[in-house]
């Protein structure tokens, strides 16, 4: 579709934005193709999306700056709040996502990854939030997700320096889970997605949702959330089988069997 392919692989599937001559850009143009891609997964099916860039030496090089240059302030506003709303159905989808970082990830692209649930990078990653040397603030989620992932004070020193950190600055800081070399990282990627697939996806939405409300919310109020979403595993067929194949490990290994998760 346009700038981004879309693949299905069994349950999991692989979303590449392909701009390879912008290093991935996102221009409009990416942003409305990206959404669409979004819109269309099919949730009975996919249980888990690798996002990645086309090429090998850029993820997302950051939003397009010859779009960018001409705005006016209501329009670099309308482009923001086109990137926010996609950035947020990728937080907010049931369905867990990964950023395969496979190179530059600079403020547009930093901030795609930091919309994904799990992050993981080539060793050539590059992470940054560069817009303060452009006259401009992030504006696709940079300066929250930042913060909330690595803490306000690293944040604020990477937002204001404008510098850009390597993969393994990246790793010890918490911006990523894991780097691999470069070859690598896509096969990783997707032995990550299949184990999450593998898993019974209704727990599975259900432990994002706890995870990423409960965050904004008091622990009294978010230790009730968890209960809620527990309480609504019980009585499912993925929860009935899932117990069942337990006890029969327990009771005789013999009988174990693989659990195929219906997501009902």
């Amino acid at each position: 579709m346009g700038f981004v392919d879309y693949e299905v692989k069994e349950n999991y599937a692989i979303i590449t934005i392909n701009r390879e001559k912008a290093m991935n850009a996102l221009n409009s143009e990416v942003l409305d193709d990206l959404e669409k891609v979004v819109d269309s997964i099919d949730s009975d099916v996919v249980r888990a999306v690798i996002i990645t860039g086309a090429g090998e030496k850029s993820f997302v090089a950051g939003a397009d700056i010859g779009e960018m240059s001409t705005l006016t302030k209501a329009e670099g506003e309308s482009f923001g709040k086109k990137g926010n709303d996609i950035f947020r159905k990728i937080e907010t989808s049931p369905i867990p996502f990964i950023a395969a970082v496979n190179g530059f990830a600079l403020g547009g692209g930093c901030e795609i990854s930091m919309s994904c649930d799990i992050r993981i990078a080539s060793d050539n990653a590059l992470f940054g939030q560069p817009e303060v040397g452009l006259g401009i603030t992030p504006g696709f989620g940079g300066t929250q997700r930042l913060a909330r992932i690595v803490g306000p004070g690293m944040a604020k020193q990477l937002i204001y320096t404008a510098r850009n950190i390597k993969a393994d600055e990246a790793l010890r800081i918490g911006l990523v889970n894991a780097v691999y070399p470069a070859e690598e990282l896509m096969a990783e990627a997707e032995k990550l997605a299949s184990t999450i697939a593998g898993n019974a996806p209704i727990a599975v939405r259900a432990c994002k949702k706890a995870i990423n409300d409960g965050l904004d919310l008091p622990m009294d109020e978010a230790i009730a959330l968890e209960e809620k979403l527990f309480g609504s595993c019980f009585e499912s067929e993925d929860q009935r089988e899932g117990m069942a194949n337990f006890l029969r490990k327990k009771d005789d290994p013999a009988k174990v069997k693989h659990v195929s998760f219906k997501n009902r």
